[in-house]
């Protein structure tokens, strides 16, 4: 695992979010932050709605902005959503979102999913876009993915997208270089060097390889990689 010490607070990592509510509202690029985020959206977006046809209640785990919750929603008009964020104005403008399109919001819940409790067998749908990254701990990484699993419902699948780390030390680096190049060209060098200095101060990202093994031994089936690009991993998995 890679040293936690000097890693921002959950306090920190809310008011750093508070104030940037804008970047993360942007459904054509998603956050530009990310490679590939565009793409993840539509591919979410799409599998989802063709896989879930059915689907009634999703859960939008550290939503943002809203962008999963709304561009699902358009092809699922049905679904209730639930909306979990550390940042209330994340949560305000995701919901106003989803409302101004006549998209019903069930529930909003400021706080922290490792505290709180998910209903159990209830969602068809859980997205986590850009979240677990927060984690700390591998055990946290378990007891989420398994709060996850037990809180969907039968036959209910896990949509991830998310930074991730390398096993080998010298892919990581290619990877880590390829992935500053990307942000270079997408936002400039400044930007570029804020990237990675917010990485190192508030994420502990996990290799494929322990997310994968991890979601297999909770129970989690058809695993499948969606997407893979230099630092970034979108995959589904069933109940």
């Amino acid at each position: 695992m890679q040293n936690n010490r000097q890693k921002h607070t959950v306090e920190e990592i809310q008011t750093l979010f508070d104030s940037d509510v804008e970047r993360f509202s942007d459904e054509t690029t998603g956050q530009t932050s990310a490679v590939d985020a565009a793409i993840v959206l539509d591919m979410i977006e799409e599998s989802a709605a063709r896989m879930q046809s059915g689907a009634k209640f999703l859960c939008d785990i550290g939503c943002g902005g809203g962008n999963f919750s709304i561009r699902i929603a358009r092809r699922l008009p049905q679904l209730q959503v639930t909306l979990i964020d550390l940042s209330r104005s994340m949560l305000d403008r995701a919901s106003a979102r989803l409302t101004a399109e006549h998209f019903h919001v069930e529930k909003i819940v400021q706080g922290d999913i490792r505290e709180m409790s998910l209903e159990p067998e209830k969602y068809d749908l859980i997205v986590a876009g850009a979240v677990l990254h927060h984690l700390r701990t591998q055990d946290e990484w378990r007891t989420v993915f398994a709060k996850i699993y037990q809180s969907l419902s039968s036959d209910g699948m896990f949509w991830y997208w998310d930074l991730i780390r390398h096993e080998n030390d010298e892919i990581q680096a290619i990877q880590k270089k390829r992935y500053a190049e990307y942000l270079v060209a997408k936002v400039g060098r400044e930007q570029q060097e804020r990237t990675f200095e917010m990485i190192e101060r508030s994420d502990t990202p996990e290799t494929p390889a322990f997310i994968i093994l991890t979601l297999h031994e909770l129970g989690f089936r058809n695993i499948d990689i969606l997407h893979k690009n230099a630092t970034f991993l979108a995959l589904a998995a069933r109940k």
